[in-house]
């Protein structure tokens, strides 16, 4: 195998690899967010939720 193909797979693999990592990244992140955020989020939705409830008249 020339010395191009096998640069051009190393270089392939890395793209690949930086991807994997960048994703990663980004997973653990959203969990952390929704670790510190995600009890205020749903205290505020289910106030919406009562208010809706109690605002709209279901017959």
């Amino acid at each position: 195998m020339s010395k191009v193909t096998r640069n051009l797979k190393k270089q392939n693999g890395q793209g690949v690899m930086e991807y994997v990592i960048i994703s990663s990244l980004v997973g653990i992140f959203c969990l952390v967010a929704m670790k510190q955020f995600g009890a205020s989020v749903h205290k505020r939705v289910e106030k919406m939720r009562k208010e809706i409830v109690r605002t709209i008249p279901v017959n």
